[in-house]
């Protein structure tokens, strides 16, 4: 288990049939505004919030906290109104004009040498992280050792399938959040909460269950990873 690096918690709603989003890779609105407030709190809670570039080409924007109540908490913890928002992308190729760069969000981005690369001299991003690499991508043990070493003691992951995936291969997550909520996706190829080449199930990583709470329609299932 790696020690030097955030406490990591991986927030996700999804379809009754494990889908986070449509076979369109559309963006997942159909949560309620209980889960939106949901997520907004746990938001609040961290230092940082990590996304893969998928996610944010898919929203365009990232969530801000907006709640005065969360907001006057973070005040009173000394923390900044806004956690650093942290987007992670291998190759660096990611549209400047989406409107998560006119945010009033601090904005970093995890990414390659070569990533790194397009975003010199350019100022959307208040930061550029050029990770260590690995054969499959980015080394995220590397990357953990960097968010702590920059002071972040937790972060959410907000998606996708993809850097979930790659967190849990590298032993980096310590917590689920998932919401489930009433409705079907279908789709072979639907994104899933963890994608990647997926583990055996005598290799799966083995959740213990923490709480339930049901709202309306949804599920709220929280879970600490075992080890």
């Amino acid at each position: 288990m790696v020690t030097n690096r955030p406490y990591t918690i991986v927030v996700l709603a999804m379809s009754a049939d494990g889908k986070i989003a449509d076979v369109q890779a559309s963006p997942a609105r159909f949560g309620s505004g209980v889960d939106k407030a949901h997520l907004e709190k746990q938001i609040a809670l961290v230092d940082g919030v990590l996304f893969g570039a998928g996610t944010l080409r898919a929203y365009g924007t990232t969530l801000m906290i907006s709640d005065p109540e969360l907001l006057e908490q973070r005040e009173l913890q000394g923390k900044k109104s806004q956690p650093t928002h942290i987007v992670c992308s291998g190759s660096g190729k990611i549209d400047p004009k989406l409107r998560f760069f006119q945010q009033p969000v601090p904005r970093w981005l995890f990414t390659t040498i070569k990533g790194s690369q397009i975003w010199q001299g350019k100022r959307e991003f208040h930061k550029v992280f050029a990770i260590k690499m690995l054969e499959e991508g980015i080394n995220w043990v590397a990357a953990g050792e960097k968010l702590a070493e920059l002071g972040l003691q937790k972060v959410a992951v907000l998606g996708g399938g993809k850097l979930v995936a790659s967190l849990l291969e590298a032993d980096l997550v310590d917590e689920f959040w998932l919401t489930v909520c009433p409705l079907i996706l279908g789709g072979e190829n639907a994104p899933s909460p963890v994608a990647g080449a997926g583990f055996l199930a005598n290799l799966a990583p083995k959740l213990q269950l923490l709480s339930v709470k049901t709202v309306d329609q949804e599920v709220f299932l929280h879970y600490r990873l075992q080890r």
